[in-house]
């Protein structure tokens, strides 16, 4: 309560005298929160980032990057970084998940849109100052997949030789990962963070930005944790992005087939990397209704493992773990 009166407090300093209501817009998997601000004539978000928690500096930052290369990112109307608060133009209410729930029929223009942005974000020169998606960064985030899916939300032990198997299969997703080309990535690219918008798309929650492998948000985007769609639409998408891509000049390899296999292995990555984290923000952060979307993320992860040899014992490793019970994975009725 004490932090909610700040922050009405502080805004009642920005517009004094004005008459305003206040109500939660949405909140992330992180300790940030979002609420809508109303006025009269006008709505307007304010970003509620305790600062023992969340650094609001690379949100600015990004911002700035985003803006630059013409994308449709908030406006930064005021900013108290001691407390954690940013006041933001309001992107709407309609992410491109509740459109494309509501009107399926929209995803091809909707998706249309994203790559356009995507691919001027990925034009970006300006990423000097973004962490760099090395090999540290990766390997902590696949760590995530033995710490807390396997240990803490299967409950298992690995042995010997099942940790030599993801060991070995990490290496093998690393490798891949590192040796693509490095554009400005997102690392949040999808439908919870797209909204619908003039223009099109209104792009949040980018503070996570980083340096690294050029295939990372087209897999956010197009195997989402959150709606799934058919791989021959996927593939399709995918063609277009990579055409609109070598027009641009980025650089995406020569031949399709190579890029495809490219995203599909950066996805290997992503996947066992998600997985980790809505375990963790069941068992550490409460959130349990993240634990719902695990067996669209394990179905992908299985799907790219059954397509490439080098993944096939990972795969088994993932067949040991849920072990077969009267034709089903156990968990997972995909």
């Amino acid at each position: 309560m004490e932090r909610t009166q700040q922050l009405e407090n502080w805004i009642k300093a920005q517009f004094p005298g004005r008459l305003f209501t206040l109500e939660p817009a949405s909140a992330d998997a992180s300790f940030r929160r979002y609420f809508r601000i109303s006025f009269d004539d006008q709505t307007l978000v304010v970003m509620d980032a305790p600062p023992q928690y969340e650094d609001c500096a690379p949100f600015l930052y990004v911002a700035e990057i985003l803006a630059a290369v013409g994308v449709h990112v908030p406006r930064i109307l005021a900013q108290n970084l001691e407390l954690g608060f940013l006041l933001l133009s309001d992107l709407g209410h309609t992410t491109f998940l509740h459109a494309l729930n509501q009107a399926p029929e929209s995803a091809n223009q909707l998706y249309c849109d994203a790559t356009d942005a995507l691919v001027q974000m990925q034009m970006s020169q300006q990423v000097e100052g973004l962490p760099s998606y090395d090999q540290a960064l990766l390997q902590r985030e696949l760590d995530l997949f033995p710490d807390w899916y396997i240990a803490k939300h299967l409950q298992v032990n690995l042995s010997k030789e099942q940790q030599t198997v993801l060991h070995n299969a990490f290496e093998h997703i690393l490798q891949n990962n590192l040796a693509q080309a490095k554009v400005l990535v997102h690392r949040d690219y999808h439908s919870r963070n797209l909204m619908v918008s003039t223009p099109n798309p209104g792009i949040l929650d980018f503070q996570d930005a980083v340096h690294g492998p050029i295939t990372y948000d087209l897999v956010s985007l197009f195997k989402d944790a959150y709606i799934h769609w058919d791989e021959d639409r996927i593939l399709d998408w995918t063609i277009r992005y990579w055409e609109k891509a070598r027009q641009a000049g980025l650089p995406v390899t020569a031949d399709f087939a190579e890029f495809y296999r490219d995203f599909e292995w950066m996805g290997v990555q992503r996947h066992l990397k998600v997985l980790g984290i809505f375990a963790r923000l069941n068992y550490r952060d409460g959130k349990a209704t993240y634990l719902n979307d695990m067996p669209l993320v394990m179905q992908y992860l299985r799907t790219a493992c059954e397509r490439y040899r080098e993944l096939r014992p990972l795969l088994n490793l993932l067949d040991e773990l849920h072990p077969a019970k009267s034709g089903q994975k156990i968990g997972y009725t995909f």
